[in-house]
This record gives structure tokens, C-alpha cells and sequence, in this order.
């Protein structure tokens, strides 16, 4: 079992970092190319919450249904729809084709990125939990972390197009990868046939993890604000398409290059702590960031919400491990990455109206306002949790 482990850890790991690879040449760029197109600050919100919406509709479902019937044909058929649906976009051609676009993506990444996290979630030996989520975190951010850059280079040498067609060959490989070399295990089958037939109604009354998704909620939040609105904010400043792929690639490359720290320090210390504190030094970062005036005060506070990701983010899936084992591991992931998702389509829609209503640079104060607001509400259920014997658990 550990080599078979060790196997789907491995090829989830270069799957995941080369479809996140892909996607985050992307993502960077994309309010530029809607902006091209047409799109206002309320439209770049639509665009962007699209691919979180459909994210949010489809992964309880999608990963609920995986605890039953396995998890590989999900992968590899989300994968091959990355594929197809990355030369998509060359030929949206308006705001709502390209809307629509983002939406099929969406639904695409809803059987890929819960679907890879529950799979890896149930190889975690006991008291390991962090350390394995930790270290498979450090995959989605060097993908995430690489892409920008790289993305940047393509779209001021080669133009848009080049982007697009980056994103199709990369998450091809990772198509090819997970069809050919990853084991089609049920081990949610094998190992907890009565966790199938949890409902999300039981989930939910669970306290512990109600803090949890408002974690991952006010998270996606401030993470969207920044994807979405801070190239715009530094291109008013002449920074360069090359220099924001560098901003954002410090950040989570940055990131990654803690997880596995932090991923083990959350095995040996209190969870929820680490999660209030990272929670509250991403929040601090987002605030400030109205005060950058050139690339380096740009880098600097990328440094610092990298720095809060990596001590919370660890923390946060090791808990979710630890209530997968015992609702149902997909089921539990697909709720997980859908409060991120719920943030992402609520991020970029109420910044895109503080956008056009008060200026640009008050998307980052309210974002950062509504984080800390977020972070107490957590602590209230945190409280609450904690008073029982399965929320100290959950805890250490």
C-alpha cells in the first residue's frame, strides 16, 4: 500500500504542477485580455466569477460522487477538457463568449483540482496529514507560481494567442500522465463504504469545518482581489506585463517553498492557530497594498501574503483531511475547494463595483476588511468546535 501510495502521490504531483502550469500562464493576463475585448470592472467580475461559479456548482458533486465510483475517469476527462477548452479562448471574440468560455473551464477544473486533493488526502498516514497536503500543496503553487512568469514572457513576445496555445500542450501532458500512469484505485470504496451515504446536511452541522469553509472563503477572497484587479493596478504605474508575472511569481513560488515547513509544523502544533495566524498576515498584505508606488514595494508585500499562505494553507487541508476521513474524502474536498470558489465569484464581482463606484485602489482596502471580518467569524465557530472531543481533534 505505501509503494502504491507513493506512486499516486507522484504522478498527481507533476499532473497537477503542469495543469497548473497552464492555467496560470493564463490567469494573469486575463483582465488585459478582456479589457481588450471590451469588458468594464463589472464585466471583468463576470468573467472571472464564471470559472468559480461553475467550480462552486459542480465540485460537492462531482467529488461526492467520486467517493463511490473512483476517482481517475474524473482526472483524466477533466484534464482532456482543459485541453480543448484552452484553444477556446482564441476564438472567444466578446465578453460573453469569453464569459462562457470561463465557465466550461470551470466545470472542467471541478473534476480535476477537489478530485487530485481527496486522492492524495486519503494516502496521508495518521499525524501526517500536513506534511503530505503540505508537500503536495507546493505543486499547485509552483504551477501557479511559474505560469505568470512565464505567461508574461509569451504575451510580450509572441502575443495572446501564444498563451492560450501554451495552456493546451501543458495540461495535454497532464492528460497523457494521469491516463496512462495513475492507479484506478477506489480506496474511498475499500476503506469507507459507510461514508458514501453521509448528506451534506450532517456535514455541515459540523462546526469545525462551517470555520473551516469561512476560512477558505475570505482566502479565495482576497487571493481573487489580487489575481484579478492588481495587474491593472500595477500597469497604471508602467510596470511592465513581464514584471507583474514576476510580482505574482514571488508570491506563490514563495509560498511553495514553505509548505512543507509549515505542513509539518502543523502535524506538531495546534492547526487552528496556524490558520488564524496566516489568515491574518495575508489580510495585512492585501490592505497595503494601495500603498505600493513601484516594483519593489510590490514585491515586498507579495512576500508577505506568500508568507501568510504558507503558514495557513498547510494547516487548513491537513484539518480537511482529518473531516474527510470521516464524511468522505471527496465530499469533504469538494466543499473545501467549493468555499474558495464561492470567494472567487464573490471576490472579483464586489471589486469590480467597488472599482467603478470609488477607484481602483479601494478594491484592496475592502478586500482586506472583509478578510479580517471573515477571520473573526472563523474564530467564533473555532470556539464552538473546539468545545468538543472531534474539533480537538481536528485541532492537533
Amino acid at each position: 500500500m505505501e509503494r502504491l501510495s507513493k506512486r499516486i502521490f507522484n504522478v498527481l504531483f507533476i499532473a497537477v504542477f503542469t495543469a497548473m502550469l497552464g492555467l496560470a500562464i493564463v490567469s494573469p493576463l486575463m483582465p488585459i485580455y478582456a479589457e481588450n475585448l471590451g469588458a468594464t470592472g463589472i464585466w471583468l467580475g463576470f468573467i472571472f466569477a464564471g470559472f468559480s461559479l461553475a467550480r462552486a456548482i459542480f465540485m460537492p458533486i462531482v467529488g461526492k460522487i467520486s467517493d463511490k465510483h473512483g476517482r481517475k475517469q474524473f482526472i483524466t476527462t477533466g484534464l482532456l477538457l482543459y485541453t480543448i477548452i484552452s484553444l477556446l479562448y482564441i476564438a472567444a471574440n466578446s465578453v460573453w463568449t469569453l464569459t462562457l468560455v470561463r465557465f466550461i473551464h470551470g466545470f472542467a477544473s471541478a473534476m480535476v483540482i477537489p478530485i487530485t486533493m481527496a486522492y492524495v488526502g486519503e494516502t496521508a498516514s495518521e499525524g501526517k496529514e500536513g506534511r503530505r497536503m503540505g508537500v503536495f500543496n507546493i505543486a499547485f503553487y509552483l504551477g501557479m507560481g511559474a505560469g505568470p512568469l512565464i505567461g508574461g514572457v509569451l504575451h510580450d513576445t509572441y502575443g495572446f494567442n501564444s498563451v492560450f496555445i501554451a495552456m493546451a500542450i501543458l495540461t495535454g501532458l497532464s492528460f497523457l500522465l494521469t491516463l496512462f500512469m495513475l492507479p484506478n484505485i477506489n480506496v474511498s470504496r475499500e476503506r469507507k463504504k459507510s461514508r458514501q451515504n453521509i448528506s451534506f446536511k450532517k456535514i455541515l452541522k459540523s462546526d469545525t469545518l462551517k470555520g473551516l469553509l469561512i476560512y477558505r472563503f475570505v482566502n479565495a477572497m482576497g487571493r481573487g482581489g489580487v489575481m484579478s484587479f492588481l495587474p491593472l493596478m500595477a500597469a497604471q504605474i508602467d510596470i511592465s506585463a513581464s514584471q507583474i508575472g514576476v510580482i505574482l511569481t514571488t508570491n506563490i513560488l514563495f509560498m511553495a517553498s514553505l509548505q512543507g515547513i509549515f505542513g509539518y509544523l502543523a502535524d506538531k502544533w495546534n492547526k487552528f492557530a496556524l490558520v488564524v495566524i496566516g489568515a491574518i498576515v495575508s489580510a495585512l498584505g492585501l490592505i497595503l497594498i494601495p500603498l505600493a508606488n513601484n516594483f519593489w514595494t510590490f514585491m515586498a508585500l507579495a512576500l508577505v501574503m506568500g508568507l501568510g499562505g504558507a503558514i495557513s494553507m498547510p494547516a487548513a487541508t491537513a484539518i480537511n483531511v482529518k473531516i474527510g476521513s470521516k464524511y468522505g474524502m471527496g465530499a469533504s474536498m469538494g466543499l473545501f475547494n467549493t468555499a474558495m470558489s464561492v470567494g472567487m465569484i464573490i471576490a472579483p464581482l464586489i471589486s469590480g463595483l467597488v472599482m467603478d463606484l470609488w477607484g481602483l485602489k479601494y478594491v484592496f482596502f475592502v478586500a482586506g476588511i472583509i478578510s479580517y471580518v471573515g477571520i473573526a467569524i472563523f474564530m467564533y465557530f473555532l470556539r464552538h468546535g473546539l468545545k468538543t472531543e472531534e474539533g480537538q481533534h481536528y485541532a492537533h
